[in-house]
């Protein structure tokens, strides 16, 4: 793709990972044990780890962004919009609590010194320190991989969008619980908001700083 080299030149750019965490990616987890179809994860896993490897390899910082509940951050909207749509607002609402297991990411792991953003909602940058942090590193330019790409990826994407960050969307290393939300958000995010790219295309833009 031309120009990416400079695009996503290092000395701008950060890898945000999002939501790559048990509840969301492990069968052990909360929506494994609901039954959900898990299977596309581990493939956006592993090419998050490739992804995360480039980024160091290349000095891009790496931005983990996490959910963190608990009982008292619960919205109540969210609860009532769970019970209307015929789900199990106590099951649903109480994914990611601070402090347990299922709140823990899997696959890419932060390094000792890396960020790590915790969030409520859906977006990463939604009442959270991400863009203070971004704004410290000193970049303008995004990359974004992690879980789901129909909800949380979208929600961050949009909003990195609307403040004036250059968002790319690395679409191997996301995934979504069926195929048609996948496809369906990546082409909405490349209308709108982002360009999709894949983690062989990102990791060859920060080759030449290695």
């Amino acid at each position: 793709m031309s120009g990416l080299a400079d695009w996503m030149a290092p000395g701008r750019t950060a890898l945000l990972v999002v939501d790559m965490q048990v509840d969301f990616a492990s069968p052990d987890g909360a929506l494994g044990a609901a039954g959900l179809d898990l299977s596309s994860v581990p493939a956006a896993l592993a090419a998050a780890e490739r992804l995360v490897a480039a980024a160091r390899r290349a000095k891009v910082p790496v931005v983990f962004v996490g959910l963190s509940t608990s009982p008292e951050t619960d919205s109540s909207v969210w609860v009532e919009q769970m019970r209307r749509s015929g789900g199990d607002p106590e099951a649903e609402a109480a994914l990611c609590r601070a402090g347990q297991p299922g709140a823990a990411f899997i696959g890419p792991t932060p390094d000792p010194g890396e960020p790590v953003v915790h969030k409520l909602r859906y977006s990463g940058f939604f009442r959270t320190t991400l863009h203070e942090t971004l704004t410290q590193l000193g970049v303008d330019t995004l990359v974004i991989c992690g879980l789901t790409t129909d909800c949380c990826i979208d929600c961050t994407a949009r909003d990195a969008y609307h403040l004036d960050y250059h968002v790319f969307v690395a679409a191997d290393a996301c995934a979504a619980y069926a195929p048609a939300l996948h496809a369906g958000a990546l082409t909405a995010m490349a209308l709108n908001c982002a360009i999709v790219i894949d983690t062989e295309a990102a990791a060859a833009a920060w080759a030449g700083a290695t």
